[in-house]
């Protein structure tokens, strides 16, 4: 069986423990040496041990049969065994090693997705707290499959092998009343009064579920922010959609008590009592004075606001009233508006920008094939509002097409692309320093 670095952390190379496997990379040893029996193998070259990465998905053990030449890129063959504990903090080894061919430029290109990347790039380590400011993994939005029992699939473990330390996971809350048509998720019809209160009811308690069942901390302070960590995932409880508030702002009290709401965005795909939508005609000409509220009462209280999916104009008000930065947490730039795009604008970044906030940018993959090119929109991004106001935000789960981030176990490589056009603190402000100063700013 063939790997590539993309597999590990992945069921296919859990499936693999006892199974002679093939992977091409780059080994290293601990002191200089052309040949050797014990080596570790990475996706990309390595000056030194001490270069190596610290995440233990782009890592392999190698024990080979024999001595093996070292010299540059190797791809072995050998059994894989798969420790989740490793006493040594490595969880792939591969035993009985032996040397496979010679190895091309295309065979490398294939088998890692790092390969373009700089020694510097790699090596590099990722400081601070990473977040993911829009996500709804774990199937938390399957609220009534399986009469509400739907198994959830695993986010925690993810976040350790990754190194993501927060994710903000969000409940749905105009679900009920949307369907997909045509490539493009859009209302169908009007909630009845009290349905879509009732239903966020449920999707907060299945998310509250599945961070019990998964052993997730929760934030609700900057002391809990400050206490995330790779080995210690926490979850922001977040909302896409005010739909559940009805217009009424002092609802926000209630879910932000009863549920630990933290993080509410304003609408998603039916132009609701707060505002309007990108992705719909407008209805009020932007943010209603029901929207207004509703931020005041959040920047009182302590809750980020969210105005993904919102169009410029709303966008443009909640900028001229909030008094606490806002966030987007997912959309990606664009020159060239299509109609009913998610897309924005570099002035509706630069309106999130004006008020401190940050702009989660997405990995769609139609948009962002690879790492690298996924990096590149973070790269414009950046040159539009500046380091300070960039973020990532996966949308986990909720896309509708494929995702360049497969699992938050590949965080290290979206890292490493980074690392390739930031230095190490820009890097960490956008993998969740710049997420993290809005949600204390927030909280102030």
């Amino acid at each position: 069986m063939r790997l590539s670095w993309r597999d590990l952390g992945m069921p296919k190379a859990d499936r693999a423990d006892g199974k002679t496997v093939e992977i091409t990379g780059w080994p290293v040893t601990a002191l200089p040496t052309k040949r050797a029996n014990y080596f570790l193998l990475t996706p990309g070259p390595n000056c030194c041990a001490g270069c190596l990465p610290r995440n233990p998905l782009v890592t392999i053990e190698v024990f080979a049969a024999r001595e093996l030449e070292i010299d540059g890129s190797l791809r072995v063959s050998g059994t894989l065994h798969v420790y989740p504990d490793g006493p040594d903090g490595w969880r792939y080894q591969i035993r009985a090693a032996r040397r496979v061919g010679g190895v091309t430029r295309r065979t490398l290109l294939a088998a890692s997705p790092l390969v373009a990347l700089p020694i510097p790039a790699f090596a590099q380590p990722v400081t601070g707290v990473t977040v993911d400011i829009h996500s709804h993994a774990g199937k938390v939005l399957y609220v009534n499959s399986n009469n509400g029992n739907e198994p959830f699939t695993p986010v925690a473990e993810p976040m350790r092998q990754g190194g993501m330390a927060i994710v903000c996971l969000a409940m749905v809350a105009d679900s009920p009343t949307t369907h997909v048509t045509d490539n493009r998720i859009r209302p169908y019809r009007d909630p009845k009064p009290g349905e879509l209160y009732a239903h966020s009811q449920k999707g907060f308690a299945r998310l509250h579920r599945l961070v019990r069942e998964q052993g997730l901390a929760v934030v609700l302070d900057a002391a809990g922010l400050r206490a995330a960590s790779g080995n210690r995932p926490s979850i922001i409880i977040s909302a896409e959609g005010g739909d559940f508030l009805e217009g009424k702002p002092e609802r926000v009290d209630e879910f932000r008590e009863k549920w630990q709401l933290r993080h509410l965005q304003l609408t998603h795909y039916r132009p609701n009592e707060l505002g309007d939508i990108q992705t719909e005609p407008a209805v009020h000409g932007g943010l209603t004075d029901a929207g207004v509220e509703v931020i005041r009462r959040c920047n009182r209280l302590g809750v980020v606001v969210d105005v993904a999916h919102g169009t410029y104009e709303l966008v443009k008000r909640a900028a001229s009233v909030t008094s606490k930065p806002l966030v987007l947490s997912h959309t990606s730039l664009t020159q060239r508006p299509s109609p009913w795009t998610r897309l924005i604008t570099p002035d509706h970044a630069k309106a999130i920008a004006s008020t401190g906030g940050v702009i989660g940018i997405w990995p769609i993959k139609e948009i962002f094939p690879t790492f690298k090119s996924y990096a590149d929109g973070f790269a414009r991004m950046v040159d539009q509002v500046g380091i300070d106001h960039v973020g990532l935000g996966t949308d986990k789960l909720g896309l509708l097409g494929p995702s360049t981030i497969e699992s938050y176990a590949e965080l290290p490589q979206l890292a490493a692309a980074l690392g390739a056009r930031f230095n190490t603190a820009e890097t960490a402000k956008l993998l969740g320093g710049n997420y993290c100063r809005v949600f204390e700013t927030c909280l102030a």
